[in-house]
Formats: structure tokens, C-alpha cells, sequence
């Protein structure tokens, strides 16, 4: 992948006296799936509707391909858009509906008509391009705006929550859809979203939102085991958070003391000195439960009560307060299932721990 195909140099968004975006570096590459996640009103959608032209950049430079695009027209930056309410034209043929771009573009009739059917087969609708977007089902209109967006082959594709308004078994498969799109057309793709499960399903990288600005912006795998703050640590995913003052530093392992006197070795962002105070992020599916005093060597061990248990399919969810406070634990649901009132060991390595500031 080329770097910087599209670039937000210190992008500024006012709204009057709200400040909606702040100041924002964002480097995207071509053919690369960029996911813009946070809750509402983190600035996410503001800054896809200024890559689209749908809305004005106050300050800053957006470029794309090495040219500056703030004042280009919308139909002029070809990019694809996909909105969550899909946006078909209910009078129109779903072939009309897939047409529509092309025709807006001039593009010879000769033309159109096998574009559209490559488009239709591409999202596996190529059976019913003379039905109306009423007869079909959500996920069915969901993937004809898809098609609308990619029938004349833009260099960037947006998507706006798409997949919002769908059941959770028909958004799975769609997240699944679509990332076999980006894989094998190679699309440049931005996708905004507040679903969690959504951004780490499909992303090359995630850009995590939080009033305005950028708190981390790396792959899935990055973001989920390595967060880097508290706010990243808790928005994605479940997490348990153990405050407490570092008081060691050996290479890649940080020992943090926690109020009670309890010491756990763990890894952790660069940076931390003997005094610093920490919060420890442990995932709750890195918990191994054991009898008391019963966890192997090596782990970092802390003990409680077990005072809730939830079967959750593929899982159970433990609840333990210790003297550290409530933690969770999510195991296997083949391993002993604890009752309420019993005595356990949390065990975990310190590799499946991470250190961040407060």
C-alpha cells in the first residue's frame, strides 16, 4: 500500500462556538480499511462529511492523492458514499437505482447496463435487478447502496454506519461482506461506526474518536491489547482497571503495587519511573480462575469470592471481588463452574496485562 493517499493535516471543525473537530493529523493509505470509531457526538461522522464535501473544513488541509481537496465540489472527488438509511429511490428498479450514478456521470448507455450487472454480482444481487427497493429486505437494500457506491469505480469508498439498522446476524454477515470487498477490489476504505465488534471484524486500522480528536489509531490487535490511554482501555471492549504506583521498571516489565500491597509484574506503555502512578488494564478473557492458592507458578495471583456467575453461550462471566475491588473474569465454559461463595485465584501472565497512565 502507497502511504498518505489521503491526508487530514491539523483539520479544524466549528460549529459556531462548538469546537466538533480539533485539530486533526490522520494519514490514510491506498486500498487500506480505515475505521473511525467512538460514541455519538466524538466528531467521527463530521470528519467523513468533510472528506465527502458534504460539509466545510474550517481550518487545516484535507488532501487526497497529493492534491488539496477543501474547496472541490462533491461530485468532483469521486467518492463512493453509503449511508445507514440507504438512500435508494423507492420508484426506481434496482437497476435504475445502481444505474443512477453512472447516468449522472454521462456515462454511455452502451455501457451502463454491464456495469450495473457486474456491480448487482458483486454484492450477489444479480437475480433481481427488476424488483423495487420495498421488496427487499434490509440487508438486501443495504447491499444495492453498496452497489450504487462502487458501479463507477471511485477511488474512495464512505460508509456511514451502514449496517446500524440491521438485525445482529444480518450485520455480521455484511461486516463479513464487505471486508471480502476491500480484499479482493483492494477498495480505500472509511468507515464510521460506534460498534466495537464492527471496527476489530473489519478494520485494517482503527482510529478511535473522543471529543474531536484522534486517542489512538492503530491496528485492531494494537488497540485492543495495547491501549493507549483509559479512555481507549474502556471503550473497547470489557476491561478491568486496577489503580496503583509503579515501583519498578526492568526492560519491557513494569511492577505495579497496588493500595492493598499486592504487586503485579505486567507489561505496559514506555515511559513509566519508580513513583509514577498506573491503572493496570486486564481483559477479562486473560483471567484464569483456580481453587485458592492453587495458580501456577509465575503468575501474578490475587484472591476473592466469587459473587456472581453468568452463562453467556460461549462463555461464562465470573464476577470476583477481591481486595483490589470487583474484577471480571470471562473462561471457558468447560472449566469449573464456580458458585457463589467460593474462594478463587485470579492467575494471569504478566504479557496479559497493560500498564497505561491514569
Amino acid at each position: 500500500m502507497s502511504e498518505n493517499f489521503i491526508r487530514f493535516q491539523k483539520v479544524t471543525k466549528d460549529y459556531g462556538t462548538v469546537r466538533v473537530v480539533e485539530n486533526l493529523d490522520l494519514d490514510i493509505a491506498r486500498g487500506e480499511f480505515v475505521s473511525l470509531l467512538g460514541p455519538s457526538g466524538s466528531g467521527k461522522t463530521t470528519l467523513l462529511m468533510m472528506l465527502a464535501g458534504f460539509e466545510s473544513v474550517s481550518g487545516g488541509a484535507i488532501i487526497l492523492d497529493g492534491h488539496k481537496i477543501n474547496d472541490l465540489p462533491t461530485h468532483r472527488r469521486d467518492m463512493g458514499v453509503v449511508f445507514q438509511n440507504y438512500a435508494l429511490f423507492p420508484h426506481m428498479t434496482i437497476a435504475k437505482n445502481v444505474a443512477f450514478p453512472l447516468e449522472m456521470r454521462g456515462i454511455p448507455k452502451a455501457e451502463v447496463a454491464g456495469r450495473v450487472k457486474k456491480a448487482l454480482d458483486m454484492v450477489q444481487l444479480g437475480a433481481l435487478t427488476d424488483r423495487l427497493p420495498g421488496q427487499l429486505s434490509g440487508g438486501q437494500q443495504q447491499r444495492v447502496a453498496l452497489a450504487r457506491a462502487l458501479v463507477f469505480e471511485p477511488r474512495v469508498v464512505l460508509m456511514d454506519e451502514p449496517l446500524g439498522a440491521l438485525d445482529k446476524q444480518l450485520r455480521e454477515q455484511m461486516q463479513l461482506d464487505i471486508r471480502d470487498l476491500h480484499h479482493r477490489l483492494g477498495l480505500t476504505i472509511i468507515f464510521v461506526t460506534h460498534d466495537q465488534d464492527e471496527a476489530l471484524t473489519m478494520s485494517d486500522r482503527i482510529a478511535v474518536f473522543n471529543h474531536g480528536q484522534i486517542q489512538q489509531c492503530a491496528s485492531p490487535r494494537e488497540v485492543y491489547d495495547h491501549p493507549s490511554n483509559r479512555f481507549v482501555a474502556e471503550f473497547i471492549g470489557e476491561t478491568n482497571l486496577l489503580e496503583g504506583t509503579v515501583s519498578a521498571v526492568q526492560g519491557e516489565v513494569i511492577t505495579l503495587e497496588l493500595p492493598g500491597g499486592t504487586a503485579f509484574r505486567s507489561h505496559g506503555m514506555p515511559g513509566f519511573a519508580a513513583g509514577d502512578k498506573a491503572l493496570l488494564s486486564l481483559r477479562p478473557e486473560r483471567i484464569d480462575l483456580f481453587s485458592e492458592g492453587a495458580a501456577p507458578e509465575g503468575s501474578n495471583c490475587l484472591s476473592g469470592e466469587v459473587t456472581d456467575t453468568v452463562y453467556q453461550g460461549d462463555h461464562l462471566r465470573v464476577v470476583v471481588e477481591t481486595g483490589a475491588g470487583r474484577i471480571i473474569a470471562r473462561i471457558n465454559r468447560k472449566a469449573s463452574e464456580w458458585a457463589n461463595g467460593a474462594r478463587v485465584t485470579l492467575g494471569f501472565r504478566a504479557q496479559d496485562g497493560w500498564v497505561i497512565a491514569p
